[in-house]
Order: C-alpha cells, then sequence, then structure tokens
C-alpha cells in the first residue's frame, strides 16, 4: 500500500515538472512570435522607406509590370500564330486561285457607253431641233435624255443617267439621220422600234450569259434585270461580263473546295443584279439584289450570295465568302476599271493621312497605285510585336473610313540602323 503512494506522488511530482516545462516553453514561444512579428514590421518599413512606397503601391507596381509582361508576349505568340496561319492560308489561297484562273481564260475587251453622235454634216442640227425646237422636244420627252447640241462640228452629245435610255436615243437619232425624216410623229414611232430593239438584245444578252455559265430557270424578271447590266457600266468595266467572269471564278473555286458548282456559278452571275435598278430604289445594290433573288425564288445560298457580297448582311455559307473573293478578283485585276484622277489622287492622299495619325508613325508611302500602303515608324517607340498589332488596327481604320474597290496591304516597317566611320 505504502509502494503504490510512493509511486503515485513520484509520477504527480513529474507530472506537475512537466506542466512547468511547458509553460516556460509556451512562454518563451509567444515571446519569439511577438519578436518574429516586431522585425517582419520593421523590416516592411524599412523596406518602403527605402523604396519610397507603401506595400500596396509596391503590389500595384508589380502587377502592371506583370501585365506589360504578358501583353507583350501576348502580342509576340498571337504574331507568331497569325504568321503561321497567314502562311498557311496563303498557301491554299493561292492553289485554289491559281487553279481557278488557270482554267478560266475570258476576254477583257472594254466597251464604253456612247454619250456622242457623229453627223455628216452640221446642217442636220437645225433639222434635228426643228421648227421652234419641237424636233428635239419630241425627242428628249420620247427618250427621257437631254440632247445637247453645241458649238462642236458634227458632234450631238447625249447626257442620261440611265444607259438603256441612251443606247435607245442613240438607235434612234442614227435612224432618223438614216431616214431623213424628223418630224415628231415619226420620232415617236422610231423610240417605240428603238426600245424593242434595246429590250430585245438586253433579253439575249442575258440568255447568252445564262447559257454560257450552264444557269437554268431564271425568272423572266431576273433576266429582264440580267440584261439590262449589258448598258451598265462600274469604272468603265462592263458589269454583265463582269458578273459571267464572277460567275466563272466562283464555279471554279467551288469546285475545288468541294462546294455546290452550280449554286456558286449562279450566284457569281446574279450578284449584281441590284445594280439594274438601284439608281431606283434607296439602298445598296447588294441588299437590293438579294432582296429581288428572295422575291422570284431563288435558292437562300445564292441570295445570300447576291446579298453579302458587300458584308451588308452576314454569309450564311462557303459559297457567299466565294462570291465577295470572284467579285474582287474580278475587278481588282490590271485593267479591269478604271478611276478618275481626282478620286484616285484623294484616295492615295487619305490613306497616308490615316497611318500618319496612329502614335510612332514616321512617314507613310501610298504605293502600288494604292494598293498597298508602306508605313515607317520609330523603332524606339514601336517593338516588332506592336507592329504587327498597329497594321491590324491602320486596316481597320481604312476599311471604316474609305471606299475602294478589291483590298488594301499595310506593311508596316520597324528598322534600327547603326552608322560608324572609320579614320
Amino acid at each position: 500500500m505504502h509502494l503504490k503512494e510512493d509511486s503515485l506522488a513520484d509520477r504527480e511530482r513529474e507530472v506537475t515538472k512537466r506542466e512547468a516545462t511547458l509553460r516556460a516553453d509556451e512562454s518563451l514561444a509567444s515571446d519569439l512570435k511577438t519578436e518574429a512579428v516586431k522585425l517582419v514590421s520593421d523590416k516592411r518599413a524599412r523596406l518602403e522607406a527605402l523604396a519610397g512606397m507603401s506595400g500596396e503601391e509596391a503590389r500595384r507596381t508589380l502587377m502592371e509590370d506583370l501585365y506589360e509582361d504578358a501583353r507583350r508576349a501576348g502580342a509576340r505568340e498571337a504574331k507568331v500564330i497569325e504568321d503561321t496561319a497567314r502562311d498557311e492560308a496563303e498557301k491554299r489561297a493561292k492553289r485554289i486561285i491559281g487553279l481557278a484562273v488557270q482554267r478560266y481564260a475570258g476576254d477583257h475587251v472594254q466597251e464604253r457607253a456612247v454619250t456622242s453622235i457623229h453627223l455628216p454634216n452640221d446642217d442636220l442640227k437645225g433639222r434635228i431641233i426643228g421648227r421652234e425646237g419641237r424636233n428635239i422636244r419630241a425627242l428628249q420627252e420620247a427618250c427621257g435624255v437631254d440632247f445637247i447640241v453645241d458649238d462642236t462640228p458634227e458632234t450631238i452629245v447625249i447626257s442620261g443617267f440611265d444607259p438603256m435610255r441612251r443606247e435607245v436615243a442613240r438607235i434612234t437619232l442614227e435612224r432618223l439621220i438614216a431616214d431623213g425624216r424628223i418630224h415628231p410623229s415619226r420620232i415617236e414611232e422610231i423610240v417605240l422600234k428603238a426600245q424593242e430593239e434595246v429590250d430585245r438584245l438586253a433579253g439575249d444578252a442575258a440568255e447568252h450569259a445564262c447559257m454560257e455559265l450552264g444557269v437554268t430557270r431564271v425568272h423572266p424578271e431576273m433576266m429582264k434585270l440580267l440584261g439590262r447590266l449589258k448598258y451598265r457600266y462600274s469604272y468603265a468595266q462592263n458589269v454583265l461580263k463582269h458578273s459571267v467572269e464572277c460567275g466563272f471564278l466562283c464555279g471554279l473555286m467551288a469546285s475545288e473546295l468541294g462546294q455546290n458548282e452550280k449554286l456558286a456559278r449562279r450566284a457569281g452571275l446574279l450578284h449584281d443584279i441590284g445594280k439594274a435598278v438601284s439608281h431606283e430604289q434607296e439602298g445598296g445594290h447588294a441588299m437590293i439584289g438579294g432582296q429581288y433573288a428572295r422575291k422570284y425564288g431563288e435558292d437562300p445560298i445564292v441570295a445570300n450570295g447576291v446579298a453579302c457580297h458587300h458584308d451588308d448582311e452576314p454569309a450564311i455559307s462557303i459559297i457567299g465568302h466565294l462570291v465577295t473573293a470572284s467579285d474582287a478578283l474580278s475587278g481588282a485585276r490590271p485593267g479591269a476599271r478604271r478611276e478618275m484622277l481626282e478620286s484616285y489622287v484623294k484616295r492615295l492622299h487619305d490613306l497616308e493621312a490615316i497611318s500618319n495619325r496612329f502614335a510612332g508613325v514616321e512617314r507613310s508611302f501610298a504605293i502600288q497605285a494604292g494598293r498597298e500602303i508602306r508605313v515607317l515608324v520609330e523603332p524606339s517607340e514601336v517593338t516588332d510585336a506592336e507592329a504587327a498589332l498597329l497594321a491590324r488596327e491602320i486596316s481597320k481604320r481604312i476599311e471604316e473610313e474609305l471606299t475602294y474597290p478589291g483590298q488594301i496591304r499595310v506593311t508596316v516597317v520597324r528598322e534600327t540602323r547603326a552608322v560608324d566611320y572609320a579614320k
């Protein structure tokens, strides 16, 4: 019994001793923690004093540096991806376009609407004007155009915005001169016959275009509109021949991509149908053409291809994009279109002005007849990665502010030169 009591007493003394040791360790740990917190606080205060900024400011600065590094790294990565995609896309596009152009060879004969009539002699001017101007008034009322008789020797100028009316007036005047009988009743008779002939020629041209492309079952009203394009010109390019050319190119590209070639040819042929009535209705010719295509039962893909070729509505199929591409190919090839000198020079000036507005641009030059704008930048202000972003921003600004046929290439040049002399 005494042994158990002694053992319990010894154990109690040992526990008491351990508790005292633990309390001492806890007190020491608390003191060390307080000292560590104080050291950290003092160290932070000394660092802030040395850096001249608070911890929050330092954190913000670090985040800004990290963001800038990430932005530059992202720009470099984006440029690599974009270059790779562009190279691959360019290879495929060249192959498709090359095959399409190789398989189609068209005659590029430039025609112009006749706006002046040559007279055998100046005595006919008086007969055409008639007593108190009755003959020329009858001509103008029946044809819907203006006949300008001035001091130009042996020439009468026909002025009118509608090319079909101008063609009717030309045929009428030539037949009256050949017939010799020029009076109001005869004028009305000749004008009716000339209108019938022009309608017949337009219809024949539309049928020939459809046969050439293998396009069938076109609504009669659409055929009338298509025939009217024979007398329409865009930058001196005949719109009907341009439409036929677009039909061939669009069909050939579609066949290379495994798309429906017949639908592509049809969409390419009809893509400018709105130009036949664009002066009679409000809106762009692409949207007007799309409305007519839907009205007269064309396939939805064809109607969309007509309406979307100037980005007036989104394309719902690859054929819509092919119509846009074929329109640009036909209109942008050398010699296809002409521009007035003033508008051409103004476009070049606007191209350079848009590029010069961007920060870091030293100077810019419009080259390749306005097909390319070459931008030289300050190497200290624009990095290689930022040059790619700058080219994209300039191209977007050009798309927003300018109207132009085809496409414009934006090239940003950044170079650093070091010069020294050996003496």
